[in-house]
């Protein structure tokens, strides 16, 4: 008897090949995001239920698009602090926030209404920072109740920095080339520049000692002041967890839960175009 498959068009084979696998390039990498996502929050319960908590996180990767291969950065940015907000405004207000932290930085009014609404939780507040959380991510962390960061992790300085089209430009640098420069030897965008720079400092200090330890005394506000702001160091600068106790003392630990670690993992593989930086489970007190 004449072999049936010899009887179909290799045509016809072909084409369902082409149709097999286009569903397997367009399902696969959906299945994967979904184990992904489900992994991530099944993480985010068992921390919660561990530490009495609502976990967020914050997390930016230095992504890859799936199909072209392009780095795409990410930062904080006014859908992360919409989200964030939300989670905070949805968490009883007798229970624990704590933040996962993981960012370049990012948006400074995203990044101050998020330290904003941490400091006015009634209860107590943490971030998590297993590997970095600089410059919008700092600014979040000295807003907490309790920074518990990798011995090896680093916080950054919060000096503002000022950008046009040709680049950004640290702020403090900006006022020290008008203090050492005669008037006439200055260009008006300069000047303007200088001002905008002065402003942005002033209002950074401001904000510090609004967020900072509640029971921190003057000299420790103004030494961590000088330290973040003051354009001591540059902006990539960081401070490792013995840097950020000596100026914040016991508000400090490097107990990092192991479930971070394997959180951190997670977020390591997903590969989708746009994966949210934000994101928490509900949790109710009971």
């Amino acid at each position: 008897m004449e072999d049936v498959y010899s009887q179909i068009p290799v045509e016809q084979i072909l084409s369902n090949l082409w149709l097999i696998l286009f569903l397997l390039l367009f399902l696969v990498p959906m299945v994967q995001r979904n184990a992904l996502q489900i992994a991530r929050k099944r993480l985010l319960v068992k921390l919660g239920k561990k530490r009495g908590s609502l976990v967020i996180t914050l997390i930016h990767r230095q992504e890859v698009i799936s199909f072209l291969g392009l780095p795409l950065a990410r930062y904080i940015d006014i859908d992360d602090s919409e989200e964030v907000l939300r989670a905070i405004r949805s968490a009883p207000k007798d229970m624990p926030i704590d933040i996962i932290l993981h960012t370049p930085g990012g948006l400074a009014l995203a990044a101050t209404q998020i330290a904003l609404a941490l400091k006015n939780h009634p209860a107590r507040t943490s971030v998590i920072i297993p590997h970095y959380a600089m410059s919008g991510g700092t600014l979040i962390a000295l807003a907490v109740d309790e920074i518990i960061m990798d011995p090896n992790a680093a916080l950054g300085p919060v000096d503002p920095q000022l950008g046009d089209q040709t680049g950004a430009y640290p702020a403090t640098s900006i006022l020290k080339v008008v203090e050492r420069k005669k008037i006439d030897e200055i260009d008006d965008k300069t000047l303007i520049l200088a001002e905008e720079a002065r402003k942005a400092v002033e209002q950074m200090k401001a904000l510090l000692r609004r967020i900072v330890c509640s029971d921190c005394d003057e000299d420790t506000v103004n030494r961590i002041i000088e330290e973040m702001v003051s354009g001591k160091y540059t902006h990539d600068h960081p401070f490792l967890a013995e840097d950020v106790k000596a100026l914040l003392g016991d508000r400090v630990r490097t107990d990092v839960p192991q479930e971070v670690y394997e959180l951190m993992a997670l977020y390591r593989m997903d590969i989708s175009r746009r994966r949210p930086g934000v994101e928490y489970v509900p949790m109710s007190k009971g």
